[in-house]
């Protein structure tokens, strides 16, 4: 056991007869290795992102109430006749009469 360990430190499975399986496992493995940490860096991007994204729609959503109560208040009829009365209009003091129309009967 203690020459077994002693020779992996020495790197002696490196040079043996059966070195070349040894180096295609150790290839294999790098690789594995390369890949795996390419997958998490792009896995932590995308959380990234996906917070970024988040704070954007909160934002976006906070900007969408303030517009639509400032819209809100400007539908106000109060609002609406005190800019009509800058300009000089002002609502009628009559209030509208409806026309009713009688259509001719039919003889039959």
């Amino acid at each position: 056991m203690k020459d077994g360990l002693l020779n992996i430190l020495k790197g002696k499975f490196l040079v043996s007869g059966d070195a070349p399986k040894h180096w295609l496992f150790i290839l294999f493995v790098s690789f594995l290795a390369t890949v795996m940490i390419g997958s998490s860096h792009s896995a932590d991007k995308k959380v990234h992102q996906i917070a970024a994204l988040n704070e954007e729609v909160k934002e976006l959503r906070s900007e969408f109430v303030d517009v639509r109560s400032d819209v809100q208040k400007l539908k106000l009829e109060s609002t609406v006749t005190e800019i009509v009365s800058a300009k000089g209009l002002y609502p009628p003091e009559v209030p509208p009469r409806q026309i009713k129309i009688k259509s001719p009967k039919k003889e039959e």
